[in-house]
Protein backbone atom coordinates (compact mmCIF):
# COMPACT_ATOMS: atom_id res chain seq x y z
CA UNK A 1 0.00 0.00 0.00
CA UNK A 2 3.04 2.10 0.67
CA UNK A 3 3.79 2.23 -3.39
CA UNK A 4 0.37 2.56 -3.96
CA UNK A 5 0.25 6.00 -2.20
CA UNK A 6 2.94 7.36 -3.43
CA UNK A 7 1.84 6.51 -7.03
CA UNK A 8 -1.49 8.76 -6.31
CA UNK A 9 0.45 11.28 -4.57
CA UNK A 10 2.60 11.21 -8.00
CA UNK A 11 -0.75 11.05 -10.11
CA UNK A 12 -2.13 14.26 -8.50
CA UNK A 13 0.82 16.38 -9.73
CA UNK A 14 -0.27 18.70 -12.04
CA UNK A 15 1.51 18.39 -15.70
CA UNK A 16 3.60 15.22 -15.09
CA UNK A 17 1.23 12.67 -16.75
CA UNK A 18 1.18 9.17 -16.56
CA UNK A 19 4.22 8.51 -19.31
CA UNK A 20 6.21 10.46 -17.25
CA UNK A 21 5.66 9.01 -13.97
CA UNK A 22 6.44 5.53 -15.23
CA UNK A 23 9.87 7.06 -16.33
CA UNK A 24 10.28 8.49 -13.01
CA UNK A 25 9.55 5.75 -10.87
CA UNK A 26 11.73 3.23 -13.39
CA UNK A 27 14.48 5.79 -12.79
CA UNK A 28 13.86 6.13 -8.85
CA UNK A 29 13.72 2.68 -8.52
CA UNK A 30 10.02 3.10 -7.24
CA UNK A 31 7.31 5.13 -6.23
CA UNK A 32 8.56 5.88 -2.79
CA UNK A 33 11.86 6.13 -4.01
CA UNK A 34 11.17 9.08 -6.00
CA UNK A 35 9.94 10.98 -3.00
CA UNK A 36 13.01 10.09 -1.38
CA UNK A 37 15.13 12.11 -3.68
CA UNK A 38 16.24 15.74 -3.27
CA UNK A 39 15.14 18.40 -5.07
CA UNK A 40 18.17 18.88 -6.91
CA UNK A 41 18.21 15.50 -8.25
CA UNK A 42 15.02 15.26 -9.28
CA UNK A 43 15.38 18.45 -11.47
CA UNK A 44 18.33 16.93 -13.18
CA UNK A 45 16.20 13.68 -14.39
CA UNK A 46 15.11 14.42 -18.18
CA UNK A 47 11.64 16.46 -18.42
CA UNK A 48 10.94 16.94 -15.11
CA UNK A 49 12.65 20.24 -14.22
CA UNK A 50 11.83 22.71 -11.35
CA UNK A 51 8.14 22.55 -11.14
CA UNK A 52 7.45 19.04 -10.98
CA UNK A 53 10.54 18.84 -8.67
CA UNK A 54 9.31 21.05 -6.20
CA UNK A 55 5.85 19.58 -6.10
CA UNK A 56 7.34 16.25 -5.58
CA UNK A 57 9.84 17.80 -2.48
CA UNK A 58 6.83 19.98 -0.77
CA UNK A 59 5.15 16.31 -0.22
CA UNK A 60 2.03 18.06 0.03
CA UNK A 61 0.40 15.28 -2.70
CA UNK A 62 1.57 12.90 0.02
CA UNK A 63 -0.99 13.88 2.25
CA UNK A 64 -3.47 14.49 -0.48
CA UNK A 65 -3.01 10.62 -1.65
CA UNK A 66 -4.05 9.78 2.08
CA UNK A 67 -7.49 11.52 1.65
CA UNK A 68 -7.61 9.14 -1.26
CA UNK A 69 -7.34 6.11 0.49
CA UNK A 70 -9.07 7.00 3.46
CA UNK A 71 -11.89 7.61 1.13
CA UNK A 72 -11.52 4.46 -1.01
CA UNK A 73 -11.43 2.40 2.39
CA UNK A 74 -14.66 3.78 3.52
CA UNK A 75 -16.74 3.28 0.61
CA UNK A 76 -15.54 -0.10 -0.87
CA UNK A 77 -13.19 1.16 -3.85
CA UNK A 78 -10.25 -0.36 -4.65
CA UNK A 79 -7.22 1.48 -5.78
CA UNK A 80 -5.21 -0.96 -8.79
CA UNK A 81 -2.18 0.17 -9.63
CA UNK A 82 -0.14 -0.58 -13.38
CA UNK A 83 2.19 -2.20 -11.03
CA UNK A 84 -0.68 -4.91 -9.50
CA UNK A 85 -1.58 -7.82 -11.52
CA UNK A 86 -4.96 -7.12 -11.20
CA UNK A 87 -5.02 -4.15 -13.54
CA UNK A 88 -6.83 -4.21 -17.39
CA UNK A 89 -4.21 -6.32 -19.02
CA UNK A 90 -5.34 -4.44 -22.59
CA UNK A 91 -4.95 -1.12 -20.67
CA UNK A 92 -1.38 -2.03 -19.67
CA UNK A 93 -0.23 -2.02 -23.58
CA UNK A 94 -1.15 1.63 -24.04
CA UNK A 95 1.68 3.87 -23.29
CA UNK A 96 -0.59 6.74 -21.75
CA UNK A 97 -2.12 3.94 -19.45
CA UNK A 98 -2.87 5.37 -16.34
CA UNK A 99 -0.86 4.64 -13.33
CA UNK A 100 -3.85 3.91 -10.60
CA UNK A 101 -6.99 3.20 -11.17
CA UNK A 102 -10.47 3.68 -9.10
CA UNK A 103 -12.51 0.30 -9.18
CA UNK A 104 -15.73 0.34 -7.62
CA UNK A 105 -18.16 -3.16 -8.12
CA UNK A 106 -17.69 -6.61 -8.20
CA UNK A 107 -17.08 -6.91 -12.02
CA UNK A 108 -13.92 -8.22 -13.03
CA UNK A 109 -11.99 -5.04 -15.33
CA UNK A 110 -10.02 -8.26 -16.91
CA UNK A 111 -12.96 -9.96 -18.87
CA UNK A 112 -12.30 -12.29 -21.68
CA UNK A 113 -13.45 -10.24 -24.39
CA UNK A 114 -14.29 -6.87 -24.20
CA UNK A 115 -16.02 -4.23 -26.78
CA UNK A 116 -16.38 -0.77 -26.48
CA UNK A 117 -19.94 1.00 -27.44
CA UNK A 118 -19.63 4.60 -28.06
CA UNK A 119 -21.52 7.29 -29.61
CA UNK A 120 -23.22 11.09 -29.86
CA UNK A 121 -24.34 11.59 -26.58
CA UNK A 122 -27.47 13.10 -29.09
CA UNK A 123 -28.59 9.56 -29.98
CA UNK A 124 -31.51 9.26 -32.05
CA UNK A 125 -34.19 6.42 -31.49
CA UNK A 126 -33.00 4.50 -33.94
CA UNK A 127 -29.10 4.71 -32.97
CA UNK A 128 -30.86 3.33 -29.21
CA UNK A 129 -32.46 0.44 -30.97
CA UNK A 130 -29.05 -0.47 -32.98
CA UNK A 131 -27.36 -0.39 -29.93
CA UNK A 132 -29.97 -2.55 -27.68
CA UNK A 133 -29.51 -5.37 -30.85
CA UNK A 134 -25.89 -4.97 -30.93
CA UNK A 135 -25.05 -5.68 -26.92
CA UNK A 136 -28.23 -8.52 -27.49
CA UNK A 137 -26.10 -10.31 -30.09
CA UNK A 138 -22.27 -9.56 -28.48
CA UNK A 139 -24.45 -11.09 -25.20
CA UNK A 140 -24.45 -14.46 -27.01
CA UNK A 141 -20.29 -15.13 -27.04
CA UNK A 142 -19.97 -13.43 -23.25
CA UNK A 143 -18.25 -10.17 -24.11
CA UNK A 144 -18.24 -7.14 -21.61
CA UNK A 145 -19.28 -4.10 -22.89
CA UNK A 146 -17.60 -1.13 -21.81
CA UNK A 147 -18.71 2.76 -22.43
CA UNK A 148 -18.45 6.30 -20.83
CA UNK A 149 -21.94 6.51 -18.89
CA UNK A 150 -22.79 9.55 -20.58
CA UNK A 151 -26.12 10.68 -22.23
CA UNK A 152 -26.70 9.04 -25.31
CA UNK A 153 -25.54 5.83 -27.09
CA UNK A 154 -23.26 5.28 -23.88
CA UNK A 155 -26.24 4.95 -21.46
CA UNK A 156 -27.71 2.81 -23.91
CA UNK A 157 -25.42 0.08 -23.78
CA UNK A 158 -24.67 0.19 -20.40
CA UNK A 159 -29.05 -0.11 -19.74
CA UNK A 160 -29.19 -2.93 -22.77
CA UNK A 161 -26.01 -4.83 -21.08
CA UNK A 162 -28.28 -5.00 -17.42
CA UNK A 163 -31.19 -5.91 -19.53
CA UNK A 164 -29.27 -9.10 -21.07
CA UNK A 165 -27.23 -9.76 -17.81
CA UNK A 166 -24.05 -9.07 -19.29
CA UNK A 167 -21.24 -7.46 -17.37
CA UNK A 168 -20.68 -3.50 -18.17
CA UNK A 169 -17.98 -1.36 -17.22
CA UNK A 170 -18.35 2.55 -16.81
CA UNK A 171 -15.49 4.62 -17.42
CA UNK A 172 -16.23 8.02 -15.79
CA UNK A 173 -14.55 11.63 -15.92
CA UNK A 174 -14.57 12.18 -12.48
CA UNK A 175 -14.14 10.72 -9.34
CA UNK A 176 -15.74 7.97 -7.36
CA UNK A 177 -17.48 10.17 -5.08
CA UNK A 178 -19.79 11.26 -7.42
CA UNK A 179 -21.85 9.92 -10.82
CA UNK A 180 -22.47 11.96 -13.49
CA UNK A 181 -24.56 12.83 -14.92
CA UNK A 182 -26.67 12.77 -11.86
CA UNK A 183 -30.18 11.27 -13.90
CA UNK A 184 -27.84 8.02 -14.55
CA UNK A 185 -26.84 7.31 -10.71
CA UNK A 186 -29.44 4.29 -10.37
CA UNK A 187 -27.86 2.07 -13.71
CA UNK A 188 -24.55 3.01 -12.20
CA UNK A 189 -25.36 1.19 -8.94
CA UNK A 190 -26.93 -1.46 -10.71
CA UNK A 191 -23.67 -2.03 -12.79
CA UNK A 192 -22.37 -2.64 -9.48
CA UNK A 193 -23.64 -5.91 -9.36
CA UNK A 194 -22.32 -7.42 -12.08
CA UNK A 195 -19.76 -4.97 -13.79
CA UNK A 196 -17.87 -1.93 -12.36
CA UNK A 197 -16.97 1.70 -12.56
CA UNK A 198 -13.81 2.67 -12.73
CA UNK A 199 -11.88 6.20 -12.99
CA UNK A 200 -8.28 7.32 -13.01
CA UNK A 201 -9.63 10.81 -10.97
CA UNK A 202 -8.86 11.21 -7.57
CA UNK A 203 -12.29 12.37 -5.15
CA UNK A 204 -13.20 16.05 -5.19
CA UNK A 205 -12.50 16.00 -9.43
CA UNK A 206 -15.36 17.76 -11.47
CA UNK A 207 -16.56 16.44 -14.66
CA UNK A 208 -14.65 19.26 -16.75
CA UNK A 209 -14.89 19.32 -20.52
CA UNK A 210 -11.11 18.77 -20.83
CA UNK A 211 -11.62 14.85 -18.81
CA UNK A 212 -13.76 13.52 -20.94
CA UNK A 213 -10.82 13.08 -23.88
CA UNK A 214 -8.71 11.79 -20.95
CA UNK A 215 -11.13 9.49 -19.86
CA UNK A 216 -12.03 7.89 -23.61
CA UNK A 217 -8.07 6.53 -23.64
CA UNK A 218 -9.59 4.20 -20.94
CA UNK A 219 -12.75 2.85 -23.11
CA UNK A 220 -10.41 2.54 -25.73
CA UNK A 221 -7.69 0.96 -24.36
CA UNK A 222 -10.01 -1.47 -22.54
CA UNK A 223 -11.26 -3.13 -25.03
CA UNK A 224 -10.67 -5.75 -27.75
CA UNK A 225 -12.48 -3.68 -30.10
CA UNK A 226 -14.64 -0.17 -30.17
CA UNK A 227 -18.63 0.23 -31.95
CA UNK A 228 -19.12 3.70 -33.12
CA UNK A 229 -23.22 3.54 -33.13
CA UNK A 230 -23.63 6.94 -34.09
CA UNK A 231 -21.29 9.87 -34.33
CA UNK A 232 -21.25 13.72 -35.42
CA UNK A 233 -18.07 15.14 -37.59
CA UNK A 234 -16.32 16.08 -34.34
CA UNK A 235 -17.17 14.62 -30.83
CA UNK A 236 -15.55 12.55 -27.90
CA UNK A 237 -17.17 8.68 -30.05
CA UNK A 238 -14.35 9.60 -32.36
CA UNK A 239 -11.86 10.59 -30.13
CA UNK A 240 -12.51 7.17 -28.72
CA UNK A 241 -12.27 5.51 -32.05
CA UNK A 242 -8.85 7.37 -33.39
CA UNK A 243 -7.14 6.03 -29.89
CA UNK A 244 -8.35 2.77 -30.36
CA UNK A 245 -6.77 3.34 -33.80
CA UNK A 246 -3.54 4.26 -32.01
CA UNK A 247 -3.55 1.15 -29.54
CA UNK A 248 -3.85 -1.33 -32.56
CA UNK A 249 -7.67 -2.39 -31.60
CA UNK A 250 -10.39 -3.13 -33.91
CA UNK A 251 -12.62 -0.38 -34.59
CA UNK A 252 -16.39 -1.28 -36.10
CA UNK A 253 -18.53 1.81 -37.49
CA UNK A 254 -22.46 1.46 -37.69
CA UNK A 255 -23.42 3.49 -41.15
CA UNK A 256 -25.82 5.70 -41.35
CA UNK A 257 -27.94 8.34 -44.36
CA UNK A 258 -25.04 10.70 -45.64
CA UNK A 259 -27.94 13.64 -44.50
CA UNK A 260 -27.78 12.47 -41.26
CA UNK A 261 -25.54 14.70 -39.12
CA UNK A 262 -25.42 12.00 -36.39
CA UNK A 263 -24.31 9.78 -39.27
CA UNK A 264 -21.61 12.03 -40.34
CA UNK A 265 -18.85 10.67 -38.33
CA UNK A 266 -19.35 7.04 -38.46
CA UNK A 267 -19.49 7.31 -42.68
CA UNK A 268 -16.32 9.20 -42.40
CA UNK A 269 -14.46 6.30 -40.17
CA UNK A 270 -15.86 4.05 -43.19
CA UNK A 271 -15.25 5.84 -46.01
CA UNK A 272 -11.76 6.78 -44.68
CA UNK A 273 -11.05 2.98 -43.89
CA UNK A 274 -10.79 3.72 -40.04
CA UNK A 275 -13.65 1.54 -39.59
CA UNK A 276 -14.91 -1.75 -40.45
CA UNK A 277 -18.50 -1.44 -41.48
CA UNK A 278 -20.89 -3.62 -39.14
CA UNK A 279 -24.89 -3.89 -39.26
CA UNK A 280 -25.22 -6.43 -36.36
CA UNK A 281 -23.35 -7.76 -33.12
CA UNK A 282 -22.98 -10.75 -35.58
CA UNK A 283 -21.03 -9.02 -37.77
CA UNK A 284 -18.50 -7.99 -34.62
CA UNK A 285 -18.66 -11.77 -34.06
CA UNK A 286 -17.45 -12.63 -37.21
CA UNK A 287 -14.88 -10.31 -37.77
CA UNK A 288 -13.44 -10.86 -33.92
CA UNK A 289 -13.46 -14.67 -34.63
CA UNK A 290 -15.62 -14.94 -31.71
CA UNK A 291 -19.11 -16.58 -33.31
CA UNK A 292 -19.64 -20.01 -33.28
CA UNK A 293 -18.65 -20.89 -36.49
CA UNK A 294 -15.25 -19.83 -36.07
CA UNK A 295 -15.15 -21.36 -32.80
CA UNK A 296 -15.75 -24.79 -35.15
CA UNK A 297 -13.26 -23.96 -37.76
CA UNK A 298 -10.52 -23.28 -34.78
CA UNK A 299 -8.46 -26.75 -35.53
CA UNK A 300 -6.81 -28.48 -32.81
CA UNK A 301 -3.76 -27.02 -31.48
CA UNK A 302 -0.87 -29.96 -32.19
CA UNK A 303 0.51 -31.29 -28.59
CA UNK A 304 3.64 -31.39 -29.97
CA UNK A 305 5.62 -29.81 -32.09
CA UNK A 306 8.02 -30.71 -34.69
CA UNK A 307 11.10 -28.96 -33.99
CA UNK A 308 13.26 -28.36 -31.03
CA UNK A 309 12.41 -25.70 -28.40
CA UNK A 310 14.60 -24.37 -25.96
CA UNK A 311 13.54 -24.80 -22.43
CA UNK A 312 12.02 -21.33 -22.03
CA UNK A 313 10.24 -21.86 -25.53
CA UNK A 314 8.96 -25.55 -23.89
CA UNK A 315 7.36 -23.12 -20.91
CA UNK A 316 5.82 -20.39 -23.37
CA UNK A 317 3.97 -23.00 -25.71
CA UNK A 318 2.86 -25.03 -22.74
CA UNK A 319 1.16 -22.30 -21.54
CA UNK A 320 -0.34 -21.64 -24.58
CA UNK A 321 -1.55 -24.94 -25.40
CA UNK A 322 -3.98 -24.33 -22.80
CA UNK A 323 -5.87 -20.94 -23.85
CA UNK A 324 -4.08 -17.66 -25.44
CA UNK A 325 -2.89 -15.31 -23.20
CA UNK A 326 -1.32 -11.55 -23.12
CA UNK A 327 2.60 -10.96 -22.56
CA UNK A 328 1.93 -9.76 -19.12
CA UNK A 329 -0.13 -13.17 -17.88
CA UNK A 330 2.77 -15.00 -19.71
CA UNK A 331 5.22 -13.89 -17.95
CA UNK A 332 3.37 -15.32 -14.77
CA UNK A 333 2.17 -18.27 -15.52
CA UNK A 334 5.79 -19.25 -17.45
CA UNK A 335 7.46 -17.89 -14.10
CA UNK A 336 9.42 -16.29 -16.57
CA UNK A 337 10.57 -12.06 -17.11
CA UNK A 338 8.29 -10.15 -19.28
CA UNK A 339 12.12 -9.47 -21.35
CA UNK A 340 12.86 -12.87 -21.42
CA UNK A 341 9.01 -14.13 -22.23
CA UNK A 342 8.95 -10.96 -25.21
CA UNK A 343 12.11 -12.83 -26.34
CA UNK A 344 10.92 -16.13 -26.79
CA UNK A 345 7.39 -15.22 -28.22
CA UNK A 346 9.52 -12.94 -31.12
CA UNK A 347 11.81 -16.27 -31.88
CA UNK A 348 8.23 -18.19 -32.06
CA UNK A 349 6.88 -15.58 -34.30
CA UNK A 350 9.61 -16.21 -36.32
CA UNK A 351 9.04 -19.95 -36.51
CA UNK A 352 5.83 -19.72 -37.54
CA UNK A 353 4.42 -21.24 -34.32
CA UNK A 354 2.58 -18.49 -32.75
CA UNK A 355 0.66 -15.34 -33.32
CA UNK A 356 0.02 -11.99 -32.18
CA UNK A 357 -3.70 -11.65 -32.30
CA UNK A 358 -5.91 -8.26 -31.92
CA UNK A 359 -5.15 -6.42 -28.41
CA UNK A 360 -1.71 -7.95 -27.54
CA UNK A 361 -2.58 -11.42 -26.97
CA UNK A 362 -0.89 -14.70 -27.95
CA UNK A 363 -1.88 -17.89 -29.38
CA UNK A 364 -0.25 -21.18 -30.72
CA UNK A 365 -0.79 -21.43 -34.54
Amino acid sequence: MEQTQHLIALSMIPGLGDSRIKKLVAYCGGAKEVFSQPQHFLEKIPNIGSKIAASVSSKDVLLKAEKEIAFTEKNGVSIISFLDQEYPQRLKHCDDAPVVLYKKGAGSINPPKAVAIVGTRNATREGKEITEKLVEELAIANVTIVSGLAYGIDIAAHKACLKNNIPTIGCLAHGLDRIYPKLHERTANEMLENGALITDFPIGTNPDRENFPKRNRIVAGMADATIVVEAAAKGGALITAELANGYNRDVFAVPGRVSDPYSEGCNSLIKYLKAAMVTSGKDVLRSMGWDEKASAKKPEVQKKLLINLTEDQEKVVSVLQQQEHTIDRLSVLAELPMSKVATVLLELEFEGIVSNLPGKVYKLN
